[in-house]
């Protein structure tokens, strides 16, 4: 919105010609990092002590950890402060003729909503399970196969006209279609690797990201501070990688597929991480607020949508390492637990609580210790995946 206004002024007079730096990326990524920090830090305040007079506190279910039962009726659906942090900041400076911007917001939104009604029936109802599982599923399962469809055009086309022509001549041929290299699958550390995923590879691999990555986020959402400052780092690394992708110069040295428009994400990437260091500001231990599934679905599926248009999923898994392991960990414990029971009449565990955060504490370590280690963690594997860029 603000480039808009920047280039209408600079027509007015060639005395505002200083309106140019509003074109330059990481300009606008620096504001909009800064913009959405302050609108998180300003409102927080307000929105908490909202949340907290509509008594919309966090239920603490019966076989929760015996050191969380204090947290209980602690305001949670904060995750609304970040969102609002995001859109606005994101309207704001980035440029809203791009095609990979709306489809951004769009994810982050649609998951949003989801995260919403689930948490208001929590907390309306008093049930600490929410929606049920196969409705959250049946509307997640939509905006991802929806997004996906779309991007397995936009990854492929340069501009929202050839989109649509590629689209037409996909239904006019049969529904096939030959795909550009740039959208198959990439491997990090070997760039002249790449999987041609086709029309039905590509939309079920986007899915799975998207879907994925959102409910792997919502798993680790599980202490103070645990999962938004991971957000951040994870967030903050792909704002790069959408830099370069969308850098015809970059991109061709680094040996990486160039996604014209691609790098208009790293203002969405910068706003991730400005409104989500203003939640950690009342976030962290012990928390004011909690971001609750309206805020964990959406991060995770803004992440997953950022890195499936920069074509680097197999980073984001490696990125995300935290979110990865926590949500195997689930896995790994309901199978353990079915398959023994199954097989001996008693269900036996893995890992003593699940998701993996609980083990650890569970093991004897204090809250804050988790999240701080995982913090570490994170910051490593960030750097790993960032290595990517160069190394091959």
């Amino acid at each position: 919105m603000l480039i808009n206004l920047a280039q209408w002024l600079q027509g007015l007079s060639p005395e505002l010609g200083f309106f140019r730096v509003f074109q330059y990326l990481t300009f606008r990524a620096v504001m909009g990092a800064l913009t959405a920090l302050l609108i998180g830090l300003a409102a927080g305040p307000k929105v908490i002590r909202h949340l907290t007079a509509l008594k919309i506190g966090q239920p603490i279910r019966d076989y929760a950890m015996q050191s969380h039962l204090v947290k209980s009726g602690t305001p949670t659906m904060g995750g609304v402060l970040i969102l609002l942090s995001i859109a606005i900041s994101t309207l704001l400076w980035a440029d809203l003729s791009n095609r990979f911007v709306w489809v951004v917001l769009i994810v982050t939104l649609g998951f949003g909503a989801i995260g919403w009604v689930d948490d208001w029936r929590k907390v309306v109802n008093k049930d600490p399970e929410g929606m049920r599982s196969r409705e959250k599923y049946f509307w997640q399962s939509l905006i991802g196969l929806l997004s996906a469809l779309y991007l397995l055009f936009a990854v492929s086309e340069s501009s929202n006209q050839r989109v649509f022509e590629l689209f037409m001549s996909w239904i006019a041929s049969g529904f096939q279609v030959e795909l550009p290299p740039t959208a198959g699958l990439m491997v990090p550390f070997f760039k002249e690797v790449a999987y041609p995923l086709g029309v039905v590879g590509f939309v079920c691999m986007t899915y799975l990201v998207i879907v994925g990555s959102s409910n792997a986020v919502n798993l680790t959402d599980g202490l103070d501070g645990l999962a938004i400052m991971p957000v951040v780092m994870v967030g903050s690394a792909l704002g790069v990688f959408a830099y370069v992708t969308g850098n015809a110069v970059f991109s061709r040295y680094l040996l990486i597929p160039h996604i014209p428009g691609a790098g208009e994400l790293m203002v969405f990437c910068a706003a991730i991480a400005g409104a989500g260091l203003a939640f950690l500001w009342f976030n962290t231990h012990p928390a004011q607020v909690f971001m609750g599934d309206v805020g964990a679905l959406a991060l995770g599926g803004a992440l997953g949508t950022v890195a499936v248009i920069v074509r680097q999923e197999i980073v984001l898994a490696i990125m995300g390492g935290i979110f990865v392991v926590e949500a195997l960990s689930v896995m790994l414990q309901v199978s353990y637990f079915k398959y023994t029971r199954k097989r001996t009449g008693q269900g036996k565990r893995l890992f003593k609580m699940a998701p993996l955060h609980h083990h650890f504490e569970k093991s004897g370590w204090k809250e804050t210790q988790v999240v701080v280690r995982f913090w570490i963690i994170t910051m490593l594997l960030c750097l790993v995946g960032l290595s990517t860029l160069k190394l091959r």
